[in-house]
Protein backbone atom coordinates (compact mmCIF):
# COMPACT_ATOMS: atom_id res chain seq x y z
CA UNK A 1 0.00 0.00 0.00
CA UNK A 2 1.28 3.07 -0.92
CA UNK A 3 2.00 5.79 1.58
CA UNK A 4 -0.37 8.79 2.98
CA UNK A 5 1.28 11.96 2.96
CA UNK A 6 -0.08 15.18 4.97
CA UNK A 7 2.22 18.40 6.05
CA UNK A 8 5.27 16.33 5.04
CA UNK A 9 4.18 12.98 7.35
CA UNK A 10 4.00 10.05 5.51
CA UNK A 11 2.65 6.97 6.43
CA UNK A 12 3.97 3.61 5.88
CA UNK A 13 1.29 1.22 6.67
CA UNK A 14 3.17 -1.77 7.45
CA UNK A 15 1.23 -4.14 9.93
CA UNK A 16 3.51 -4.84 13.54
CA UNK A 17 3.90 -8.45 14.48
CA UNK A 18 2.10 -7.66 17.52
CA UNK A 19 -1.20 -6.35 15.66
CA UNK A 20 -2.78 -9.89 15.51
CA UNK A 21 -6.45 -8.87 14.79
CA UNK A 22 -7.47 -8.14 10.87
CA UNK A 23 -8.09 -4.42 10.65
CA UNK A 24 -11.86 -4.68 9.30
CA UNK A 25 -13.71 -1.12 10.60
CA UNK A 26 -13.26 2.38 10.75
CA UNK A 27 -15.31 3.18 13.63
CA UNK A 28 -13.60 5.36 16.43
CA UNK A 29 -15.49 5.57 20.25
CA UNK A 30 -14.63 8.86 22.59
CA UNK A 31 -14.65 8.34 26.29
CA UNK A 32 -14.41 11.62 28.15
CA UNK A 33 -16.71 14.66 26.26
CA UNK A 34 -14.39 16.79 29.27
CA UNK A 35 -12.43 18.23 27.40
CA UNK A 36 -11.73 20.09 23.38
CA UNK A 37 -9.68 17.13 22.56
CA UNK A 38 -12.69 15.33 21.91
CA UNK A 39 -14.81 18.08 19.41
CA UNK A 40 -10.89 18.92 17.81
CA UNK A 41 -10.54 15.05 16.86
CA UNK A 42 -14.51 14.90 15.89
CA UNK A 43 -14.75 17.96 14.04
CA UNK A 44 -11.71 17.23 11.45
CA UNK A 45 -12.88 12.96 11.06
CA UNK A 46 -16.49 13.69 11.02
CA UNK A 47 -15.88 17.38 8.50
CA UNK A 48 -18.51 16.78 5.36
CA UNK A 49 -15.40 16.96 3.05
CA UNK A 50 -12.99 15.53 5.73
CA UNK A 51 -9.07 14.96 4.44
CA UNK A 52 -8.49 11.77 2.47
CA UNK A 53 -5.52 11.07 5.12
CA UNK A 54 -7.86 10.22 7.30
CA UNK A 55 -9.30 7.25 5.07
CA UNK A 56 -13.13 7.20 6.26
CA UNK A 57 -12.36 6.82 9.78
CA UNK A 58 -15.13 8.65 12.15
CA UNK A 59 -16.20 9.41 15.41
CA UNK A 60 -19.25 7.28 15.58
CA UNK A 61 -20.08 7.08 19.63
CA UNK A 62 -19.34 8.72 22.52
CA UNK A 63 -19.36 7.94 26.15
CA UNK A 64 -19.32 11.69 27.68
CA UNK A 65 -18.56 11.05 31.35
CA UNK A 66 -14.90 12.05 33.07
CA UNK A 67 -14.17 13.46 35.90
CA UNK A 68 -16.39 13.19 38.78
CA UNK A 69 -14.52 16.14 41.14
CA UNK A 70 -13.03 18.34 38.46
CA UNK A 71 -15.11 21.41 38.02
CA UNK A 72 -13.23 22.50 34.64
CA UNK A 73 -13.99 19.62 33.15
CA UNK A 74 -17.29 18.56 34.73
CA UNK A 75 -18.94 22.10 33.29
CA UNK A 76 -17.71 20.95 29.44
CA UNK A 77 -19.29 17.87 29.43
CA UNK A 78 -22.71 20.02 28.30
CA UNK A 79 -21.53 21.49 25.54
CA UNK A 80 -19.04 19.52 23.86
CA UNK A 81 -22.00 16.65 24.25
CA UNK A 82 -24.22 18.82 21.71
CA UNK A 83 -21.51 19.99 19.92
CA UNK A 84 -20.04 16.17 18.50
CA UNK A 85 -23.84 15.21 18.47
CA UNK A 86 -24.38 17.63 15.44
CA UNK A 87 -21.63 16.01 13.88
CA UNK A 88 -23.07 12.54 14.01
CA UNK A 89 -22.10 11.00 17.08
CA UNK A 90 -23.94 8.73 18.96
CA UNK A 91 -24.17 9.92 22.77
CA UNK A 92 -24.35 6.34 24.82
CA UNK A 93 -25.13 5.45 28.97
CA UNK A 94 -21.85 3.31 29.32
CA UNK A 95 -18.45 2.56 28.55
CA UNK A 96 -19.77 -1.05 27.53
CA UNK A 97 -22.21 0.29 25.27
CA UNK A 98 -19.76 2.53 23.63
CA UNK A 99 -17.61 -0.98 23.14
CA UNK A 100 -20.15 -2.55 20.96
CA UNK A 101 -20.43 -0.26 18.55
CA UNK A 102 -16.82 1.02 17.78
CA UNK A 103 -13.63 -0.71 16.45
CA UNK A 104 -11.22 1.60 18.33
CA UNK A 105 -11.21 4.29 21.45
CA UNK A 106 -9.76 7.17 22.06
CA UNK A 107 -9.62 7.43 25.94
CA UNK A 108 -9.45 11.24 26.09
CA UNK A 109 -11.36 12.08 29.89
CA UNK A 110 -8.62 14.86 30.82
CA UNK A 111 -8.98 13.13 34.41
CA UNK A 112 -6.00 11.03 34.48
CA UNK A 113 -7.12 9.46 37.86
CA UNK A 114 -9.47 7.26 35.34
CA UNK A 115 -7.06 5.84 32.69
CA UNK A 116 -6.47 2.49 34.33
CA UNK A 117 -9.77 1.76 35.30
CA UNK A 118 -11.15 2.71 32.46
CA UNK A 119 -8.44 1.21 29.69
CA UNK A 120 -8.81 -2.20 31.67
CA UNK A 121 -12.70 -2.46 30.45
CA UNK A 122 -11.12 -1.22 27.03
CA UNK A 123 -8.38 -3.82 26.95
CA UNK A 124 -10.88 -7.01 27.58
CA UNK A 125 -12.70 -5.62 24.89
CA UNK A 126 -9.82 -6.17 22.46
CA UNK A 127 -10.02 -2.73 21.16
CA UNK A 128 -6.41 -0.84 20.02
CA UNK A 129 -6.76 2.51 22.50
CA UNK A 130 -5.19 5.97 22.36
CA UNK A 131 -4.92 7.42 25.85
CA UNK A 132 -4.65 11.31 25.22
CA UNK A 133 -2.69 12.98 27.84
CA UNK A 134 -1.54 12.46 31.41
CA UNK A 135 -1.87 8.73 30.27
CA UNK A 136 -2.15 8.57 34.49
CA UNK A 137 -2.10 10.42 37.17
CA UNK A 138 0.71 8.82 38.91
CA UNK A 139 3.53 6.39 37.21
CA UNK A 140 2.58 3.68 39.47
CA UNK A 141 -0.76 4.00 37.10
CA UNK A 142 1.16 4.45 34.10
CA UNK A 143 3.29 1.75 34.60
CA UNK A 144 -0.05 -0.52 35.19
CA UNK A 145 -1.35 0.43 31.90
CA UNK A 146 1.19 -0.05 30.08
CA UNK A 147 1.42 -4.09 31.83
CA UNK A 148 -2.53 -4.47 31.03
CA UNK A 149 -1.87 -3.84 27.61
CA UNK A 150 1.55 -6.17 27.65
CA UNK A 151 -1.83 -8.98 29.60
CA UNK A 152 -4.50 -8.54 26.89
CA UNK A 153 -2.01 -7.97 23.79
CA UNK A 154 -3.21 -4.64 23.08
CA UNK A 155 -1.85 -1.81 21.35
CA UNK A 156 -1.66 1.65 23.09
CA UNK A 157 0.17 4.39 22.93
CA UNK A 158 -0.13 8.38 24.68
CA UNK A 159 1.10 11.62 23.45
CA UNK A 160 0.60 15.31 23.88
CA UNK A 161 -0.15 17.01 20.21
CA UNK A 162 2.91 19.05 21.46
CA UNK A 163 5.02 15.89 20.33
CA UNK A 164 4.36 17.17 16.67
CA UNK A 165 5.05 20.89 17.01
CA UNK A 166 7.07 22.80 14.06
CA UNK A 167 10.03 21.98 14.78
CA UNK A 168 9.82 18.25 15.50
CA UNK A 169 10.12 16.02 12.20
CA UNK A 170 13.05 18.46 11.41
CA UNK A 171 15.20 16.84 14.57
CA UNK A 172 14.00 13.31 13.71
CA UNK A 173 15.40 13.72 10.59
CA UNK A 174 18.71 14.87 12.21
CA UNK A 175 18.85 18.72 10.35
CA UNK A 176 20.74 20.20 13.00
CA UNK A 177 23.31 16.79 13.57
CA UNK A 178 23.04 15.13 16.71
CA UNK A 179 21.15 17.00 19.56
CA UNK A 180 23.69 18.39 22.51
CA UNK A 181 20.79 19.75 24.60
CA UNK A 182 17.16 21.78 24.09
CA UNK A 183 15.28 23.88 26.33
CA UNK A 184 11.43 23.88 26.18
CA UNK A 185 8.45 25.80 27.49
CA UNK A 186 4.92 25.69 27.53
CA UNK A 187 2.36 26.94 30.15
CA UNK A 188 1.99 25.33 33.70
CA UNK A 189 -1.20 25.33 34.97
CA UNK A 190 -2.30 23.55 38.48
CA UNK A 191 -5.18 21.21 39.25
CA UNK A 192 -5.12 20.07 42.86
CA UNK A 193 -6.27 16.40 42.10
CA UNK A 194 -2.90 15.55 39.95
CA UNK A 195 0.95 16.40 40.28
CA UNK A 196 1.86 19.85 39.10
CA UNK A 197 3.56 19.02 35.84
CA UNK A 198 1.19 16.32 35.23
CA UNK A 199 -2.00 17.96 34.35
CA UNK A 200 -0.51 20.88 31.64
CA UNK A 201 3.39 21.37 32.45
CA UNK A 202 3.28 17.55 30.31
CA UNK A 203 3.29 19.61 26.55
CA UNK A 204 6.59 21.30 27.25
CA UNK A 205 7.93 18.39 29.03
CA UNK A 206 7.04 15.94 26.09
CA UNK A 207 8.46 18.29 23.34
CA UNK A 208 11.69 17.96 26.05
CA UNK A 209 11.76 14.52 25.73
CA UNK A 210 10.80 14.20 22.00
CA UNK A 211 13.85 16.00 21.61
CA UNK A 212 16.10 14.39 23.93
CA UNK A 213 14.73 11.21 24.04
CA UNK A 214 13.96 8.59 27.18
CA UNK A 215 17.58 8.49 29.02
CA UNK A 216 17.19 11.19 31.96
CA UNK A 217 19.23 10.60 35.14
CA UNK A 218 18.26 13.02 37.45
CA UNK A 219 16.15 16.36 37.76
CA UNK A 220 16.03 19.36 39.79
CA UNK A 221 13.55 21.84 40.17
CA UNK A 222 13.79 25.52 40.66
CA UNK A 223 10.72 27.63 41.57
CA UNK A 224 9.72 31.16 41.23
CA UNK A 225 6.42 33.33 41.24
CA UNK A 226 5.54 33.38 37.89
CA UNK A 227 7.82 30.87 35.92
CA UNK A 228 9.76 27.13 36.60
CA UNK A 229 12.59 25.72 35.40
CA UNK A 230 12.84 22.11 35.29
CA UNK A 231 16.35 20.77 34.81
CA UNK A 232 17.41 17.59 33.65
CA UNK A 233 20.76 15.54 33.16
CA UNK A 234 20.84 12.76 30.59
CA UNK A 235 22.74 9.56 30.27
CA UNK A 236 25.81 10.68 28.63
CA UNK A 237 25.76 13.88 29.96
CA UNK A 238 23.51 16.17 27.76
CA UNK A 239 21.37 19.12 29.77
CA UNK A 240 17.76 19.96 29.08
CA UNK A 241 15.07 22.24 30.61
CA UNK A 242 11.54 22.81 30.65
CA UNK A 243 10.19 26.23 31.81
CA UNK A 244 6.79 25.94 32.94
CA UNK A 245 5.48 29.91 32.44
CA UNK A 246 2.99 30.79 35.30
CA UNK A 247 2.25 33.87 33.98
CA UNK A 248 2.15 36.51 31.31
CA UNK A 249 2.83 35.27 27.93
CA UNK A 250 1.31 31.85 27.45
CA UNK A 251 3.16 30.45 24.37
CA UNK A 252 4.37 26.64 23.42
CA UNK A 253 8.23 26.19 22.27
CA UNK A 254 12.32 25.69 22.30
CA UNK A 255 15.47 25.55 21.51
CA UNK A 256 17.20 22.23 20.13
CA UNK A 257 20.85 22.38 19.84
CA UNK A 258 23.02 20.24 17.80
CA UNK A 259 26.24 20.04 16.35
CA UNK A 260 25.73 21.25 12.68
CA UNK A 261 23.06 23.85 14.14
CA UNK A 262 20.21 25.29 16.09
CA UNK A 263 16.63 25.06 15.51
CA UNK A 264 13.91 26.95 17.08
CA UNK A 265 10.50 24.59 18.02
CA UNK A 266 7.10 25.38 17.87
CA UNK A 267 5.08 27.16 17.87
CA UNK A 268 2.08 24.93 18.62
CA UNK A 269 0.38 23.86 15.15
CA UNK A 270 -2.84 22.21 16.32
CA UNK A 271 -3.99 18.63 16.84
CA UNK A 272 -4.19 17.54 13.12
CA UNK A 273 -0.53 15.85 13.21
CA UNK A 274 -1.32 14.04 16.54
CA UNK A 275 -4.33 12.92 14.92
CA UNK A 276 -2.55 11.50 11.70
CA UNK A 277 -0.20 9.59 13.93
CA UNK A 278 -3.23 8.41 15.56
CA UNK A 279 -4.83 6.81 12.70
CA UNK A 280 -1.78 5.46 11.49
CA UNK A 281 -1.98 3.93 14.39
CA UNK A 282 -5.36 2.22 14.44
CA UNK A 283 -4.34 0.96 11.08
CA UNK A 284 -0.84 -0.78 11.83
CA UNK A 285 -1.06 -1.33 15.57
CA UNK A 286 2.53 0.26 15.69
CA UNK A 287 2.82 3.04 18.59
CA UNK A 288 4.57 6.04 17.47
CA UNK A 289 5.69 6.31 20.78
CA UNK A 290 7.08 3.70 22.43
CA UNK A 291 6.64 2.57 26.52
CA UNK A 292 10.49 3.31 27.43
CA UNK A 293 9.64 7.17 26.47
CA UNK A 294 6.31 7.64 28.17
CA UNK A 295 7.05 6.08 31.43
CA UNK A 296 10.77 8.41 31.24
CA UNK A 297 7.90 11.66 30.88
CA UNK A 298 6.30 10.42 33.94
CA UNK A 299 9.49 9.67 35.74
CA UNK A 300 10.98 12.94 35.15
CA UNK A 301 7.68 14.59 36.21
CA UNK A 302 7.30 12.76 39.02
CA UNK A 303 10.69 13.48 40.43
CA UNK A 304 10.32 17.56 39.89
CA UNK A 305 7.35 17.23 42.44
CA UNK A 306 9.73 15.56 44.76
CA UNK A 307 12.53 18.14 44.16
CA UNK A 308 9.90 20.56 45.03
CA UNK A 309 9.12 18.75 48.21
CA UNK A 310 12.76 18.10 48.85
CA UNK A 311 13.52 22.60 48.27
CA UNK A 312 15.18 22.22 45.42
CA UNK A 313 16.81 18.84 45.72
CA UNK A 314 18.79 17.25 42.70
CA UNK A 315 16.27 13.46 42.37
CA UNK A 316 18.27 11.03 40.65
CA UNK A 317 15.23 9.22 38.48
CA UNK A 318 16.37 5.57 40.05
CA UNK A 319 15.12 6.96 43.05
CA UNK A 320 11.66 7.67 41.79
CA UNK A 321 11.74 4.09 39.69
CA UNK A 322 12.06 2.28 42.45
Amino acid sequence: MKPLVMAGISLPFAKSPFYSKQFTGKRIGIIGLDTSHSVAFTKALNAISPNPVYDGFKIVAAYPHGSKDILSSTERIPGYTEEVKKLGVEIVDSIKELLNKVDFVMLETNDGRLHLEQAIEIFKSGKTTFIDKPIAASLVDAKAIFNEAKKYKIPVFSSSSLRYAIGMQEIKESKIGEVTGADTYSPMKFEKTHPDLFWYGIHGVEMLFTVMGPDCVSVQRIISEDQEVCTGIWKDGRIGTFRGIKSGKQEYGGTAFGKTGILHLGPYNGYDPLLVKIIEFFKTGIPPVNEKETLAIFAFMEAADTSKKSNGAKIKLTQINE
